[in-house]
């Protein structure tokens, strides 16, 4: 097996929580990235190929941490899943600029940003792939009270295939995942009543097998990973 070094950001719970297990269980270097740690610094401390940051990737400080834990120790990144994500269930005429700025700050400008200070460690052959939703996908379904949030998803589609273009030379592919419906903690705080059909574990293994070889047949892509509306 070709072991990677791979860097995963929202990794407190959910998709995040379980991408990181299995992609260190595996025998891959992982940085997992998060504002809470608390259960990541307990597997961190039973399998040596995890790594758990404290960090905001929000903010500069928090930029500044990866960077420098990138450096120290790795000096190049072969994968880059952009996992972190806000979401906001709230009508829209009650959605205010501040709700819309704090989303986007998440799901888009911490994506950018993130993307932009490692440009010197995604060599030839990384790979990058942004976790949007199907409420992202021009035509889908779409949903009352998620504007703020599937809107934000649509425009991180846009700037992985910005990207994709803007690093083709380079040899850094880009590419996305538009999930429908998982069972995560986040899904339930925001839709308490509805089940979806597939669980974070489950999901977490197909996003770990296309970020491993993904890139190997796609790049500027988007690829709706769905069986179910939403």
């Amino acid at each position: 097996m070709n072991l990677k070094r791979i860097l995963v950001t929202g990794t407190s719970r959910g998709i995040g929580l379980e991408l990181v297990k299995q992609l260190s269980n595996n025998g891959h270097q992982v940085l997992a990235l998060s504002r809470n740690t608390t259960k990541l610094e307990k597997l961190a401390s039973e399998n040596r190929q995890l790594s758990a940051l404290q960090t905001d990737i929000t903010t500069e400080a928090g930029l500044d941490k990866v960077l420098g834990f990138v450096q120290e120790h790795w000096g190049s990144v072969d994968v880059l899943i952009h996992n972190a994500g806000a979401l906001l269930h709230k009508p829209f005429k009650e959605t205010t600029t501040d709700d819309f700025q704090k989303i986007y700050q998440v799901n888009v400008f911490a994506v950018a940003e993130l993307t932009r200070r490692l440009d010197s460690f995604l060599t030839n052959g990384a790979h990058v792939v942004a976790i949007s939703s199907m409420g992202g996908i021009q035509g889908s379904m779409k949903f009352a009270g998620l504007a703020a949030y599937s809107s934000s998803k649509g425009a991180v589609i846009t700037l992985m295939e910005l990207l994709a273009e803007e690093y083709k030379e380079k040899g850094v592919s880009f590419n996305v995942l538009a999930l429908g419906a998982v069972q995560t903690e986040m899904l339930k705080e925001a839709f308490p009543d509805y089940e979806a059909p597939i669980s974070a574990a489950e999901m977490a293994n197909y996003i770990s097998e296309f970020a491993l070889n993904g890139n190997k047949v796609y790049n500027g892509k988007v690829l709706q990973v769905s069986n179910s509306t939403p």
